[in-house]
């Protein structure tokens, strides 16, 4: 096998990663997500870069999952996926606003927030610090009493800190981490 080394380098992060991860915060989210279909909730998530792509797919898989046909289903949503609404408001209010700007819209009390980050707002390049947009969704949601789940990387702890349930996993490998996040979210 010519890959072997680097397989086993990727399966060992991800057990890393799962081994360090708190069953606490796991199950305060998994309990977050259950009271919110109960009570008829929406659970609106969030992301940057390949991050959007984890939180389209998250809100797709909470939609379908629950469909038992007699049964109540969880509303999911998307933030990143209404292409024309997002440009305008990056064009309107700027990047750091895109989210905030839909949940004015869309947030009603008891909802719940899911953000996905694998730097977790620590860090900047020619852009400015990096998720700064998710930090003040996190913020919007936490100032109206709602529920916030963060899922971060790297060194993420301004996005896990502020969160009602979080798990923050330090790694330096991006696709570790982006399956890792797979484990515990799916």
């Amino acid at each position: 096998m010519r890959n072997g080394a680097y397989i086993d380098r990727f399966l060992l992060g991800v057990e890393e990663i799962a081994r360090k991860v708190s069953r606490e915060d796991i199950d305060r989210a998994i309990e977050a997500l259950y009271q919110a279909w109960k009570d008829g909730r929406t659970v609106f998530t969030a992301g940057n870069g390949g991050s959007a792509g984890t939180a389209t797919h998250l809100a797709a898989d909470l939609n379908k999952m629950t469909a038992i046909p007699g049964r109540p289903r969880l509303r999911a949503m998307s933030l990143v996926d209404n292409i024309p609404l997002l440009s305008a408001l990056v064009n309107d209010d700027g990047w750091d606003n895109v989210y905030t700007e839909q949940l004015a819209t869309f947030y009603r009390p008891g909802d719940v927030l899911i953000t996905i980050s694998v730097h977790g707002g620590q860090g900047r390049d020619k852009a400015g610090a990096w998720s700064q947009n998710l930090m003040k969704a996190i913020a919007y949601v936490k100032e109206r009493g709602g529920t916030t789940i963060g899922l971060a990387g790297f060194d993420g702890e301004p996005c896990a800190r502020p969160a009602t349930s979080a798990w923050w996993c330090r790694t330096t490998r991006h696709l570790t981490w982006r399956a890792s996040t797979w484990c515990c979210i799916t």
